[in-house]
């Protein structure tokens, strides 16, 4: 054999490697219910859980507690997934900006007893675009009026 036939096979098997080693990493999205019962199992990989916080009736978030002054790096608020499980979640880390106006969040992490930890934490806010779309609603409705 060629030795650039050795070598473009030595590659390839490299690359075949890469691709088995981050696939292997990759996390899936589960219900609290799933990610109970995975770490129950000794599953110590993160998983995704998406879902809505929980709020009052004038759209506030219920259940949250974030004292700076106390611990900075200490954040917990409940979240809602999508089988309607109420659960604790527990960032150790500083509460994400924009947090208060999020309307869906997918944490990371792990299950751990009687909440779930959270090692990241993505937020769904609003879209400007869609308040975009009603203001220009708005004002062909007055412009149609004139």
């Amino acid at each position: 054999m060629k030795k650039s036939h050795i070598l473009a096979i030595i590659v390839i098997a490299i690359a075949i490697g890469i691709i088995v080693s981050t696939a292997g990493d990759a996390s899936s999205y589960v219900s609290f219910n799933q990610a109970a019962e995975l770490a129950q199992g000794g599953e110590a990989d993160a998983v995704h859980v998406v879902g809505k916080l929980t709020k009052d009736t004038q759209g506030q978030i219920t259940n949250m507690v974030y004292q700076p002054q106390v611990d900075p790096n200490h954040f917990e608020f409940t979240l809602v997934d999508n089988e309607n499980r109420t659960q604790k979640v527990v960032y150790n880390a500083p509460k994400p900006q924009d947090f208060d106006r999020s309307e869906q969040v997918v944490v990371i992490g792990t299950m751990q007893g009687d909440h779930f930890k959270a090692d990241k934490i993505l937020l769904k806010c609003p879209s400007k675009y869609q308040e975009n779309k009603l203001e220009t609603k708005e004002y062909e409705a007055k412009t149609a009026k004139l």
